[in-house]
């Protein structure tokens, strides 16, 4: 009897299918908890000139990553490959599947010049603040010394000259 009671506990405690417990983990994968979020879970920060954001994602190989920027949009999606089916798993709480995450950036950040690294297990991206968002000083005139501007010049936002004149827009007057 004692050897019956024994593998009884063995038993329950690996057990394989209990439909509340399967239940409760898919609500958890589905809306996610605060301690294991359904997304990516993700530290941001400034350090001076640049803005780091790292990504948990242990366990996913690097060639399935993928990362796209689109209208200041950055989209990070990885993927956890399923459980090899010959295997017999006594326990399967990992995620599994594709992963995806969007960031919405603000105009100050310079997109075009985005690094990522993936290195154990933390997907890394360094954002550089854009040149226009950067404090900057501006040189003051006397009031004897005001010049005349001698040439008609079009610029852009950033404060580049536009080189086809004739796809620049006419001044708005307010």
């Amino acid at each position: 009897m004692a050897k019956e009671k024994g593998n009884l506990e063995v038993a329950t405690m690996l057990l394989r299918t209990d439909p509340f417990r399967d239940l409760d983990r898919f609500t958890q994968e589905i809306l996610g908890t605060a301690a294991r979020p359904a997304g990516m879970p993700m530290d941001a920060w400034r350090d001076g000139d640049e803005f780091h954001v790292e990504f948990d994602l242990p366990g996913i190989n690097a060639d399935s990553l993928d990362l796209d920027i689109e209208n200041n949009v950055v989209t990070v999606r990885a993927e956890r490959a399923p459980v090899d089916s010959a295997r017999e798993m006594l326990a399967a709480e990992r995620p599994r599947g594709v992963f995806s995450r969007q960031l919405v950036l603000g105009n100050n950040l310079d997109t075009g010049r985005i690094t990522a690294d993936y290195h154990d297990g933390v997907l890394r991206l360094v954002i550089p603040v854009a040149e226009k968002a950067k404090p900057r000083k501006i040189t003051v005139g006397r009031a004897g010394e005001a010049k005349a501007i001698k040439e008609n010049r079009v610029i852009t936002e950033d404060g580049s000259p536009v080189a086809d004149k004739a796809t620049a827009k006419e001044p708005v007057n307010a």
